[in-house]
C-alpha cells in the first residue's frame, strides 16, 4: 500500500470526545511521529467545557460540540453527529473518553466504522465510564486489568474485540494508580488500532476480529 505523502490525502478520522482529551492527544502524537497515517479532520464533544476541545483547537482541528441533551430526543443528537462526520468526510470514527451512549443511527452510519477504548478487559466490568470499571476492578480483587479497543455496536461494550493491552493489579493499588497504568496503555493501543482498522487488515468472524 502506498503512503500518502500529504496530509490533504491521508485517511480521514472523526474523534468523539467529552473529558480531558489525553487519548485525542495520543491519537495527535502518533500522527506527528509517523506511526499512525490519517488526519484527524473533525473532533465533536458532548460537553461545552471540555478540554479535549483546547487540544484540538491548538492542533488546528476542526470542532464541533453536539450536547446530547440539547435535543428532543437521542436520535436527533445521533442524526446532528452523522451529518456533522459526513460533512467532515470522515471514514473512521474514534471514541476516546466520550460519554454518552450513541444512538443507533450513527453506529448503523458507521458500520465497524466506530472504535472505543475501554479501561477495562472486556467483557469483564462492561459499562460504565472512568473510574467505574477500575473502582469495579479493585473491589473484585482481580490480578490483573487493562484496557479493550472494540468496534462498536448498538449493544454497549458489546461490539467484537480487536485488541488489548493487560496491567498488573497491585496490592497497593488504588483507583488513581491503576487508573493511570491502564491510560498508559490505552494510549498506546488505541493509536495502533485505528491503523489496523484504516489498513483494511481487520476481518470480522462472528464475534472475532481476525487481523490479516
Amino acid at each position: 500500500m502506498t503512503t500518502p505523502q500529504s496530509p490533504a490525502e491521508r485517511p480521514r478520522i472523526g474523534v468523539l470526545v467529552s473529558g480531558r482529551g489525553s487519548n485525542l492527544q495520543a491519537i495527535l502524537d502518533a500522527i506527528a511521529s509517523g506511526e499512525l497515517v490519517a488526519q484527524v479532520a473533525l473532533v465533536i464533544s458532548s460537553r461545552r467545557d471540555a478540554p479535549a476541545l483546547e487540544i484540538a483547537a491548538a492542533h488546528g482541528v476542526a470542532t464541533r460540540v453536539i450536547v446530547p441533551k440539547d435535543y428532543p430526543s437521542r436520535a436527533e443528537a445521533g442524526a446532528e453527529i452523522v451529518a456533522a462526520l459526513r460533512q467532515a468526510d470522515v471514514r473512521l470514527v474514534a471514541l476516546a473518553g466520550y460519554k454518552p451512549i450513541l444512538d443507533a443511527s450513527v453506529t448503523r452510519a458507521y458500520p465497524n466504522g466506530i472504535l472505543n477504548v475501554h479501561p477495562s478487559l472486556l467483557p469483564a466490568f462492561a459499562g460504565g465510564m472512568a473510574p467505574r470499571p477500575q473502582t469495579e476492578a479493585l473491589t473484585a480483587g482481580v490480578k490483573i486489568s487493562g484496557c479493550t479497543v472494540h468496534f462498536v455496536t448498538e449493544e454497549v461494550d458489546a461490539g467484537p474485540i480487536i485488541a488489548q493491552a493487560a496491567v498488573p493489579v497491585l496490592d497497593d493499588d488504588t483507583v488513581e494508580s491503576l487508573s493511570a497504568r491502564i491510560l498508559d496503555e490505552e494510549h498506546r493501543l488505541l493509536p495502533r488500532v485505528i491503523g489496523l482498522a484504516l489498513s483494511g487488515r481487520l476481518r470480522i468472524d462472528d464475534k472475532r476480529v481476525v487481523i490479516g
